[in-house]
């Protein structure tokens, strides 16, 4: 079954820029900027980033505000923070053995980036790996990591799989299945979230007083540690 898969991986997967280097730092930014985020817009994103922070040193050396401001666009701005604090305790102490010491690092990034840059025999599982591996019931090897993401972001989906273009369909014992939608999130539009975004934005394009901001937004903004207020004006922090 993972040979199938492979071949079909060769012919059919996607090309995306991280997928050629093994620098952990490059590969720690591509997953960070693509949880909840499409990585289509993550492309472009990945790549200027890199153009302007090319190492975790210079990552590291950056003002915080800079590393938001750069963000800006991408969502969920605390991915920003917790990838600064990271690359500061990399520059600081080197990568550990057990990557989920690193802030922001949960279990999946920590296992991507053990596979993809340091070559760990260990399985990378995200929401389309589990998928795959669960309906197939099939025990895959990390080799196969990259393979079963894009077959679960673009055959095998969630509610109604493209069995008729799987590679696997012939051994799956869930061909032909239907599934019942996973729970979404609420729309961003109208959302506190979007409030905190637009705040954020402002803020980031120059420093503001209080009182012309949604102050809720602020002060969410500022237990993040995304913003600083002091004396009326809010600000980056530096």
């Amino acid at each position: 079954m993972e040979d199938l898969l492979l071949v079909w991986f060769g012919e059919h997967g996607r090309d995306l820029p991280w997928r050629k280097t093994r620098d952990p730092y490059a590969i720690l930014v591509s997953e960070v900027m693509s949880q909840q985020t499409q990585v289509e817009r993550v492309v472009p994103r990945w790549r200027r980033w890199l153009e302007r922070w090319p190492t975790v040193e210079e990552l590291a050396a950056a003002p915080a505000g800079e590393v938001i401001r750069e963000w800006q666009g991408l969502g969920y701005n605390r991915r920003a923070l917790a990838l600064h604090r990271a690359a500061r305790q990399v520059a600081a102490h080197g990568w550990p053995e057990e990557l989920t010491e690193l802030p922001g690092v949960g279990r999946y990034t920590a296992d991507a980036v053990a596979c993809f840059a340091f070559g760990r025999p260990v399985l990378p599982i995200d929401v389309n790996v589990r998928r795959v591996s669960e309906r197939t019931g099939h025990v895959f090897s990390p080799a196969a990591a990259q393979a079963l993401m894009d077959l679960g972001k673009a055959v095998c989906l969630a509610r109604v799989p493209r069995c008729g273009a799987c590679p696997l369909a012939g051994a799956c014992p869930a061909r032909g299945r239907r599934f019942e939608p996973l729970r979404r999130q609420g729309p961003f539009e109208g959302s506190f979230r979007q409030r905190r975004a637009n705040t954020l934005r402002l803020v980031a394009a120059e420093e503001r007083r209080l009182a012309e901001l949604d102050a809720d937004a602020v002060d969410s903004l500022a237990r993040d540690g995304l913003v600083r207020v002091d004396e009326g004006l809010v600000s980056l922090p530096a």
